[in-house]
């Protein structure tokens, strides 16, 4: 497995991208690999590589205009907003505003084919739309949500600011590539640290 790696282990421990919550729901527990000490649950940290193979690839099969990121959660707004303008994929940081995706009617109606989620419990107005509307959900999911109405799941950490700038890195760089808007990873101009500075 260790050669499938999108980047080194210890990068992905370094953030905590495997470190859970001490809720645990039933839908993610498949994805947690054990319990710490202190009730802590951990997640399984080549399945979020998997994980992040499998979301790089569904991602790629859109344009950047079909695609909307919605993240109401503040660590996140920095990391989504560098992955946005690198990427081009629309953004939407902070509160979402209602019937975006559903009433065309509205000034800034957006329409999309995908819909990408940091947080299901913050974004779940999104995820309602985007049920009601019929487009696919991608959404990093930490052990206390739930998968309802999700297509694509990332196990993941989705509440620190490291693990998201990581994982929002890692997916601008495996976008562009599979876009072939680069040839390599080397070419990949930007370092985690634009999408998280401290």
């Amino acid at each position: 497995m260790a050669n499938n790696l999108l980047i080194p282990i210890d990068q992905y421990l370094g953030v905590g991208i495997h470190i859970g919550t001490k809720y645990k729901t039933k839908d993610v527990k498949p994805f947690i690999f054990k319990i710490r000490q202190d009730g802590i649950a951990v997640f399984n940290v080549e399945e979020i590589n998997k994980r992040l193979i499998m979301a790089a690839n569904f991602l790629a099969k859109y344009n950047p205009e079909d695609i909307l990121v919605v993240c109401r959660r503040e660590n996140g707004w920095e990391a989504v907003r560098a992955f946005s303008k690198i990427t081009g994929i629309k953004s939407i940081t902070g509160r979402y505003p209602p019937g975006i995706l559903t009433n065309p009617n509205l000034d800034n109606f957006l329409e999309v084919k995908l819909l990408f989620v940091v947080d299901p419990w913050p974004d779940r107005n999104a995820i309602h739309d985007a049920a009601k509307i019929g487009i696919p959900v991608l959404a990093l999911v930490d052990t206390n949500n739930d998968l309802k109405n999700i297509d694509v799941v990332v196990p993941c950490n989705n509440k620190g600011k490291k693990s998201l700038g990581l994982i929002f890195w890692i997916l601008a760089r495996e976008y562009l590539l599979r876009r072939g808007l680069i040839k390599s990873a080397e070419e990949f101009k930007y370092k985690f640290e634009d999408f998280c500075k401290d």
